[in-house]
């Protein structure tokens, strides 16, 4: 219950202030919050020290800084849900490589959108949905049902059709068949079977649910990543189809699958660790 009315505090506050106060008040917080939450941060290091073995610990902490501040941004983003509309796009987004999308539904055999926590994925979402794509997003429940509530109604506000995990796979395949977009984060095991793989050298567990579906329904898995700018404002990057051409050995294709989108997670990853919001444990050792 305490979760549910911080939530719904925190959108009062960002729906009544000005946007850039709404960041400025958020990344406050922020810093307030960094300076006990001992725990998060001694995770997020470790995880930044595993991407950057060779940077000092100075650097390290002013990305971990970075990282908390625009994750606050990210939550004053979705708390807004409400002003996003077709002007608010045309101003704050640039969308590009959408010819992609365009592309792979001509195919007919629907497009696994796949992301990584990086960035602002659910504003990337909503963007895609207001767009005129017709969009799913596979998300992992939360306990409290009233918290629950307030995060499917503000992703279906914008568009976005929400599939629980827990009834992903038949949802999914039922997507696909009719042309649609599926949304699945692929850079961390919420439960389902993992595979090891080795990530910035060092081993760690992805699903394999967007590797699975893509073999059993010929979908294309088309990357894109929601990056927030250094003046507030998005880009939402589509990358290529991933190319593959499946075997007799499923196993074999699904860690070939992985392997390819893996490097383009780190490539990203590298490039934007401030905005790689992974405040657990990654790496199995």
């Amino acid at each position: 219950m305490i979760d549910y009315l911080l939530y719904r505090v925190g959108q009062f506050l960002a729906m009544s202030l000005p946007l850039k106060l709404a960041y400025k008040l958020a990344v406050f917080f922020s810093d307030l919050r960094y300076l006990f939450a001992s725990e998060d941060k001694k995770q997020v290091s470790e995880n930044l020290r595993a991407i950057f073995p060779d940077k000092p610990p100075k650097e390290i902490r002013e990305i971990q800084v970075r990282m908390f501040r625009n994750f606050a941004k990210y939550l004053v983003d979705f708390f807004r849900f409400e002003k996003i509309d077709k002007e608010y796009i045309k101003k704050n987004v640039r969308f590009e490589n959408a010819r992609f999308f365009d592309e792979a539904l001509a195919k007919g055999k629907g497009i696994i959108t796949l992301t990584a926590h990086l960035g602002n994925w659910e504003l990337g979402g909503a963007i895609i949905a207001l767009s005129g794509y017709p969009f799913w997003a596979v998300a992992l429940s939360h306990k409290n049902k009233l918290v629950n509530r307030f995060f499917n109604r503000q992703r279906q506000s914008k568009g976005v059709n929400v599939i629980p995990l827990g009834i992903a796979v038949r949802r999914c395949l039922s997507v696909l068949k009719n042309n649609g977009l599926v949304a699945l984060v692929g850079d961390r095991l919420f439960g389902e079977t993992g595979i090891t793989l080795d990530f910035f050298g060092k081993p760690a567990l992805f699903p394999q649910g967007p590797a699975t579906f893509c073999l059993k329904t010929g979908a294309a898995i088309v990357p894109g990543f929601m990056l927030r700018n250094s003046d507030d404002t998005f880009t939402l990057r589509i990358e290529k189809p991933l190319e593959f051409s499946p075997s007799a050995d499923q196993e074999k294709d699904i860690k070939r699958i992985i392997s390819e989108y893996k490097l383009i997670f780190e490539d990203y990853i590298r490039k934007y660790p401030d905005q790689w919001y992974m405040f657990k444990r990654f790496w199995i050792e």
